[in-house]
């Protein structure tokens, strides 16, 4: 079984689906997908802030299950859990948003497998999915790969939390996910999770770009990260495309190696709208 961990409200949905399919489409195995997806309802904070839909996870599973049945997926609702850890913490208004925090509850949640790839839900696979999956993790918390950006500007093994292999049995031990989580409530944090992590961490095994390719991509590059990115041209400014703007996409990255999975998002879109319609 491949465990893997996203985290988001029902805005992020479109990400969610957009990637599992660039890994269903792109990885060559029988071995059947875990799909554990942490959500909650912050929103006390801003109104959109609310779970991912049981009507969304009913339709994801459909989707995941017509590549195999064996596939799954789990809904775990972590509002109760977010509050005890980060309700009212300097970090809520995490650079992202609160969404970014949970993946550090991973530890206090039952049923969480020893090795699990989180994935922040702007990925999308290029290439077949062990490639990074099996990556040996036995001796350190967490593999991860440097962050596009900060590599140059904070550190050289500054890593990016968007692509992260846990080993959760070492985290619990090593506890570097308790000792994130209270940083996190004492102080605020320039990247809020992503500082935390790496201020906890007591082992990490530094990945090859490839894995989680924040600006470009190569033949080689296994993840693509659409992140926020700095363009030079026509003026120096960021600009923060997602996978799911299929026309941007196109436009502005040129690229078109997605096409197979984009246009069966499309599709499904259109599916899922329809039977939002249907039950309204």
């Amino acid at each position: 079984m491949v465990n893997i961990l996203f985290c988001g409200n029902s805005g992020v949905f479109d990400g969610i689906l957009t990637s599992s399919l660039s890994i269903l489409k792109r990885t060559n195995s029988t071995e059947p997908f875990a799909f554990y997806i942490f959500t909650m309802d912050v929103s006390r904070i801003r109104p959109d802030y609310v779970p991912v839909s049981d009507q969304q996870i009913a339709f994801f599973r459909n989707v995941i299950q017509d590549y195999n049945p064996d596939n799954c997926v789990k809904k775990i609702d972590v509002t109760k859990l977010y509050g005890e850890e980060f309700g009212s913490c300097p970090n809520e208004d995490a650079y992202c948003s609160p969404y970014t925090l949970i993946r550090l509850l991973a530890d206090r949640i039952d049923g969480i497998p020893d090795k699990i790839l989180y994935l922040d839900a702007d990925v999308m696979f290029n290439r077949d999915i062990h490639l990074l999956y099996d990556v040996d993790v036995e001796e350190v918390e967490y593999a991860a790969a440097r962050d596009h950006y900060g590599k140059y500007l904070i550190s050289p093994n500054y890593v990016n939390a968007g692509v992260l292999l846990f080993n959760m049995k070492r985290m619990r031990q090593t506890k570097i996910l308790t000792k994130a989580r209270s940083l996190l409530r004492e102080k605020k944090l320039v990247f809020a999770d992503q500082s935390a992590l790496i201020r906890s961490t007591t082992c990490k095994k530094m990945l090859p770009q490839k894995f989680n390719d924040q600006k470009f991509l190569h033949k080689s590059t296994v993840v693509r990260h659409f992140s926020k990115r700095l363009f030079w041209l026509p003026y120096p400014h960021t600009d923060n495309i997602k996978q799911w703007h299929v026309s941007r996409v196109h436009k502005i990255f040129g690229y078109y190696q997605f096409d197979d999975v984009l246009y069966e998002y499309v599709y499904l879109k259109e599916k899922y709208k329809r039977e939002v319609a249907d039950h309204a």
